[in-house]
């Protein structure tokens, strides 16, 4: 088995891929480290780029850089917003933004190289969404085609592992445990969940009936959902990082990575319109939610509320085992 990964300087591995960019997936259920470990590694370059599979992902990521780096050295690339410094070394973009080939050529950034050699580092983030049916052909084909320099990188969950090897058999593949614990924690009534929660549910209008009710019945709620502003999604992300509220109700758009500090999660709903039909979620895609309690060494546990059937034994000792059928 090759030696994990380390998030440190990159001189070596510029020599080793100075003759083509070598290809690393990184798998692994949530709270593992991958996105961050991607991050590590981009910055040990001069340049790069990495794709995202939400909008406010993309953002959260910026935003960590920015601070970091400054804001001349990063820039970003949704379908909402475009910040480009002309300095900028280092892209954040949704999956379906990074600018790809002559995309690349297009872009007025990094005093000319990057336009001329393309980045040096790129990273596709949550690439089991190549299974995805209204998305899985853009994951695709950044899976195929999207290259960096010296170093390209595919991060995702341990499903995918089976049709990346397919796909990339020349790659290297990592396998990452998760840092803590996630655990079934049972029904709670919304008015017994414990604070640092997240109530997610699959309907605008159910997200905001919750919301109204935990803010008369707790004292305070934060809403995040796909369709809100970028502005109005950020402001209400820190609503719920600073402390302000403890509570936190939200489509699944929070199972695709985004860093918050969750102690609990509750399902309302387990039922979702996937673009084609109403359906249950699936042991993966309800991992995939739960898995967002417990950041770092913190413990997590999950459950259902607001009368949403509880899990079969079977899918709860999945979750909890992270074994889940491959896509």
């Amino acid at each position: 088995m090759p030696a994990p990964l380390s998030s440190a300087p990159h001189r070596a591995a510029r020599n080793v891929h100075a003759a083509g960019a070598g290809v690393t997936v990184v798998l692994g259920p949530t709270n593992t480290g991958k996105t961050h470990l991607a991050l590590e590694r981009m910055t040990g370059y001069s340049s790069g780029m990495i794709g995202f599979p939400l909008r406010l992902l993309a953002r959260e990521n910026y935003d960590r850089l920015v601070a970091r780096l400054g804001a001349s050295k990063v820039g970003l690339i949704t379908g909402e917003e475009r910040i480009l410094p002309a300095s900028a070394r280092y892209l954040c973009c949704t999956v379906e933004s990074m600018p790809m080939e002559g995309g690349v050529d297009a872009l007025s950034i990094g005093h000319g190289d990057i336009a001329n050699r393309g980045f040096e580092f790129i990273a596709v983030d949550e690439v089991q969404l190549a299974g995805d049916r209204e998305r899985g052909h853009v994951f695709t084909d950044r899976i195929l085609h999207a290259r960096g320099l010296f170093e390209t990188m595919f991060m995702g969950a341990e499903t995918a592992g089976p049709l990346l090897r397919a796909m990339l058999p020349e790659a290297r593949f990592e396998t990452r445990r998760r840092l803590s614990q996630l655990s079934y924690a049972g029904s709670k009534k919304l008015t017994r969940l414990p604070r640092r929660s997240a109530i997610v549910a699959f309907g605008v209008a159910d997200v905001y009936q919750i919301a109204e009710f935990v803010r008369r019945q707790r004292g305070g709620a934060a809403v995040v959902m796909g369709r809100l502003s970028p502005r109005t999604r950020n402001a209400q992300v820190e609503l719920y990082q600073n402390g302000d509220v403890d509570f936190l109700v939200a489509t699944d758009a929070i199972g695709m990575g985004l860093n918050l500090d969750l102690n609990h999660v509750a399902l309302a709903a387990d039922m979702k319109f996937d673009g084609r039909q109403t359906r249950r979620l699936t042991a993966a895609e309800t991992a995939q939610i739960a898995g967002r309690a417990g950041r770092h060494t913190n413990d997590g546990t999950f459950g259902v509320t607001d009368g949403c059937e509880a899990p079969e034994e079977e899918m709860i000792e999945a979750i909890e085992q992270h074994k889940f059928p491959p896509l």
